[in-house]
């Protein structure tokens, strides 16, 4: 019999390694809402700041290219404001979008069990299980309701959003915030 596998050839220590809960290990069981999501988009944006700025740029463009011609001809264009109201709309709701895209795509599989331990963050639901090491991480932060956790590629393309009302007890908090600490820098 190979080493870490039961009679049945599976192995067994990855089915139940989220199971075992110990005072090394935090568990969080939620359902994902569009608004965690929203959380760790406008994290990622404070700390990437290319996306502010960028945003900020283009309405400040837009700005530009409406009040020019409405300065230049003492009247207000119907067209160029309805074009312009668009644009600021568009770029005030793009995070609430992808929030809620992301959600369309998380939320129909229901509850969620995360389980942080000194192995990494396993995110299991009835379809699916993630198991992701600390090495994936370059750090964290943490909000008033959540731990958003940021991925280590330059983009930061990768977030895992912890909501803090998944907790069962404020120990598990205490104990979340220990672990993050321990693999992880808070940023």
């Amino acid at each position: 019999m190979a080493e870490g596998r039961s009679a049945g050839g599976i192995n067994s220590s990855a089915e139940t390694s989220d199971d075992v809960v110990d005072e090394q290990t935090a568990v969080l069981v939620y359902r994902p809402r569009s608004a965690d999501t929203l959380v760790g988009l406008r994290v990622r944006e404070r700390i990437k700041r290319t996306g502010l700025v960028l945003r900020g740029v283009f309405l400040a463009l837009w700005v530009g290219q409406w009040l020019v011609p409405t300065v230049g001809r003492g009247s207000i264009d119907a067209f160029s404001t309805v074009l312009f109201v668009f644009v600021v709309l568009m770029v005030w709701g793009y995070p609430r979008l992808q929030a809620a895209h992301v959600q369309r795509i998380v939320g129909w599989q229901g509850e969620y069990r995360a389980t942080v331990s000194q192995a990494g963050i396993t995110c299991r639901s009835d379809h699916s299980t993630l198991i992701q090491k600390w090495s994936v991480f370059q750090g964290y932060r943490e909000t008033a309701g959540h731990f958003v956790l940021l991925s280590r590629d330059p983009n930061i393309m990768c977030l895992d959003v912890l909501p803090k009302r998944g907790a069962q007890e404020a120990e598990d908090l205490d104990r979340l915030r220990a672990i993050l600490d321990q693999h992880t820098t808070r940023m």
